[in-house]
């Protein structure tokens, strides 16, 4: 009996063994064990935001490159809500302007991170024609059209069309003949990808059953210091023009392009945004500092550099480049402390946040002498813009 346990004891010693070394076999990681783990922490993230008044159900998405960076999208107006980038000590913090709820968004508020249409921008006095017949639109702001109207590209509930690659969302919204007074019934995709070199490519396509008008932009709100509670006055801002467009005292269009020269409008140098944004200049005064849209240069040469901006003290950098003719800078000059920041207490304040609007140019379908934005049936309407962030060493 003895020699019988002795022996029953040695095969559970060794048995017991062998299931140690073959767990621990098993625990040890192997080069394709890292490369399911890396792109399982990279796939994009899918979870419900909230609903609509209406009832309709909003996705938020999170796209994650491999340097870190991250991007939250609603479907909600396909916002941008959150966008993470590395300082120059490598700390990673949000960079544009935004709410962690549905319902701040579907309030009054100036855009934030969203995707404008049909018409970026003003229409004077909400009405245009095409081939001979007017159409009248919303006039929501003052006298005069803006963002596509009461209930432009931002307000509705956006369709996810693919998540098939962990980097891209693909979002598609139709908008009905004579939907806020447009003609033709607009297919519109939007196609957002986060790319492993830190830059965000936002690309724009729509066809239309009849001649209309179109004119697409994203309208998110920077603030490269990651700290809402600062204002953006102190960022130094570069624009690759030599024309701006001057406005009328609603902010219309005059029709004449400008040279930027001598003016507070020549970014073709960096300066930062501060530095002139209070002169007695007629345009900063109508406008109450920038609200106004440059002629970028080389027009048709399809992508290329249309402007950077630059945070001294945290290093961040943004470059945008665009097939768009023209790029409206705004600095957030009406902003008015009523709005709750995302993180933390306190409130959106005067110029913490600036935007870099990549679009036509401000009342073109009454403006022939503008670049046109008319769209044919049986055309198809592209454009493209990329977001680009670094750190200036």
């Amino acid at each position: 009996m003895r020699r019988a346990n002795g022996s029953v004891i040695k095969f559970g010693i060794i048995f017991f063994a062998l299931v140690f070394v073959q767990c621990k076999n098993s625990h040890e990681e192997t080069p394709e064990d890292k490369a399911s783990a890396q792109k399982e922490q990279l796939a994009m993230k899918r979870t419900i935001f909230g609903a609509t008044p209406e009832g309709e159900q909003v996705e938020k998405f999170i796209l994650k490159n491999e340097q870190g960076m991250e991007v939250k999208i609603i479907t909600y107006g396909g916002r941008i809500t959150s966008l993470k980038v590395p300082d120059k000590a490598g700390n990673f913090e949000d960079v544009v302007l935004g709410f962690d709820n549905l319902e701040q968004y579907v309030e009054e508020n100036p855009f934030f991170g969203a995707i404008i249409g049909r018409y970026g921008n003003r229409i004077a006095e909400g009405k245009f024609s095409l081939d001979g017949q007017e159409y009248t639109l919303a006039r929501n702001n003052g006298e005069n059209h803006l963002h596509g109207g009461d209930k432009g590209f931002d307000k509705v509930v956006w369709t996810v069309e693919d998540t098939s690659k962990e980097n891209r969302l693909v979002l598609s919204y139709v908008s009905e003949h004579m939907e806020e007074g447009y003609p033709g019934r607009l297919e519109t995709l939007v196609t957002y990808t986060l790319n492993d070199d830190n830059s965000l490519d936002v690309e724009y396509e729509a066809t239309t059953d009849r001649k209309t008008v179109v004119n697409l932009t994203q309208h998110s709100y920077f603030n490269l210091s990651g700290d809402f509670s600062n204002t953006i006055l102190d960022h130094k801002v570069q624009i690759n023009a030599d024309e701006f467009v001057p406005v009328n005292d609603s902010l219309i269009p005059t029709g004449e392009l400008q040279s930027v020269a001598g003016t507070p409008f020549d970014f073709r140098q960096s300066k930062s945004l501060g530095k002139e944004i209070n002169a007695a200049h007629e345009q900063l005064l109508i406008a109450n500092g920038y609200d106004h849209t440059w002629v970028i240069n080389e027009q048709d040469s399809g992508m290329r550099f249309a402007a950077s901006a630059v945070h001294p003290a945290s290093g961040r950098q943004l470059e945008v480049f665009t097939t768009e003719p023209g790029m409206q800078l705004y600095t957030g000059n009406f902003l008015d402390g009523t709005l709750p920041l995302q993180y933390g207490n306190g409130n959106y304040e005067k110029r913490t946040g600036f935007c870099f609007e990549t679009q036509h140019y401000p009342d073109s379908p009454n403006q022939k002498n503008f670049p046109s934005v008319v769209l044919e049936s049986g055309e198809k309407y592209s454009s493209k813009t990329s977001f680009k962030f670094s750190v200036m060493k």
